[in-house]
Parts: structure tokens; C-alpha cells; sequence
């Protein structure tokens, strides 16, 4: 007897994970950027700490919230769109059995065996088939909007609060630069991460993740010096 080979797919880790690495990088650039802007227009720890805390708390919520809405709003659709199919296989089984042979055939079957599948598969799950052929609705991508919501505020706390962390400690005269070094510190962390949960090379997410939050910080901190206000 033959061994089997199990392969190994990501694309089931795909709703949750961009919730996650969205969540986690946000909590890091925001939370990470209020305090470099804040760290170049003041001198007092508090009001550095004060506006980390209180951008952690409001970028949790709103990423959670957020994501719900939005995946909520992806759900409706998907519902509306099967509604609307189950409609149509029932009005009309003839011409959705056809249009699905159709789609096999531009896929590369010949129009006999096309056929042939989408009676099979008809008869099977014509639901299924439609939803998964027609419209590109399949299970492994389903949208669930309380998943996104919860990975996506978790992860923004747990990056959030890393830049608070070395609020708590690092001297206020290099607040701006050694929470810049971190940063970066920990979004190449995240991206490395992310890679590798999702099965891609780490080195261009890395780059990306941190090129774009390289921008973020530095233009946080050019606003911050340009009113250089104390808020003490």
C-alpha cells in the first residue's frame, strides 16, 4: 500500500491571519506613532504614556468594530447572492445547469465532459456547485465577521502595548529614536511571522511591512516637531 502525501495548504488561515497581521500592525504603527508624535512635542512621561494608553484602547475597539462591519457587509452579500441562486436553480434549472457547464468548458474541458460534471455535481450539491464554481463562495474562505473581529482587536492590544512597554522604560531625552528602533524591531518580527504562518518567503513581507511603517513614523515625528507644543 502506497503512502499518502498530505499537502499542505495556507489559504484556510487566510481570514483570520489578515485580520491578525492588519490588527497586530496597526497596533504596532499607531500606537508607536502617537508616541514619537507625542515624545517630539513633550517632555513628561505622563502625557507620552497617557496618549499610548488612550491610542491602544481606541485603535482596539475601532479595529474590532471595523473588522465585524466590514466582513458583516462581505456576509450579506454572500447570503444575498445564494438566496438569489437557490432562486434561480429552482425558476430555471435548465439554463444554471448550463451555465455551469459553461464555466467548466472555459476551464478546459470538452463541451461532453463539461456537461457531464455539472450534472454530476448538480445532482450532488447544485447549490454548492454554483456557490463554489459561479460565484467563488467556498467554506475555506467564508467570511466570519466575529472570527475577524476578535483576532483583529486581540492582535492590535497585543502590538499596541509593545510601544507602551518601552514607554514604561526607555529615557524620555531618546524617547523618539529608541521607539523608532523598536518599531521597526517589531514589525519586521510580525512580518517575519506572518510569512511564515502563511507559508510565503519572509524577506519581501518584511521589507514591506517595515518600509511602509518606516513613512508612518517619520512623518508622525516631522508633525510632532513642526508644533513642537508642550501638552504637559
Amino acid at each position: 500500500m502506497e503512502n499518502q502525501v498530505t499537502e499542505k495548504h495556507y489559504i484556510n488561515r487566510s481570514g483570520w491571519l489578515r485580520a491578525g497581521v492588519l490588527g497586530a500592525n496597526d497596533g504596532i504603527l499607531s500606537t508607536a506613532s502617537i508616541i514619537i508624535g507625542v515624545a517630539a512635542a513633550s517632555s513628561t512621561r505622563e502625557s507620552i504614556l497617557l496618549a499610548g494608553f488612550a491610542g491602544l484602547v481606541a485603535g482596539a475597539l475601532s479595529m474590532a468594530a471595523g473588522e465585524y462591519v466590514s466582513v458583516s457587509s462581505q456576509t450579506d452579500i454572500e447570503k444575498s447572492d445564494l438566496a438569489r441562486e437557490k432562486q434561480e436553480l429552482i425558476d430555471m434549472p435548465k439554463q444554471e445547469l448550463l451555465e455551469l457547464a459553461k464555466i467548466y468548458e472555459e476551464r478546459g474541458l470538452t463541451k461532453e465532459t463539461a456537461l457531464e460534471v455539472a450534472k454530476q455535481l448538480t445532482a450532488h450539491n447544485a447549490l454548492e456547485a454554483h456557490a463554489r464554481d459561479e460565484l467563488g463562495i467556498h467554506e475555506l474562505t467564508e467570511a466570519r465577521p466575529l472570527q475577524a473581529a476578535l483576532s483583529s482587536g486581540v492582535s492590535f492590544t497585543v502590538g499596541g502595548f509593545l510601544p507602551v512597554i518601552v514607554a514604561l522604560v526607555a529615557p524620555i531625552e531618546s524617547m523618539e529614536y529608541i521607539q523608532y528602533a523598536f518599531a521597526i524591531i517589531f514589525l519586521a518580527f510580525l512580518g517575519m511571522l506572518s510569512a511564515r504562518t502563511g507559508g510565503a518567503r519572509p524577506i519581501k513581507a518584511i521589507l514591506r511591512i517595515t518600509l511602509w511603517g518606516t513613512l508612518a513614523m517619520g512623518i508622525t515625528a516631522f508633525i510632532g516637531h513642526l508644533f513642537n507644543v508642550s501638552i504637559a
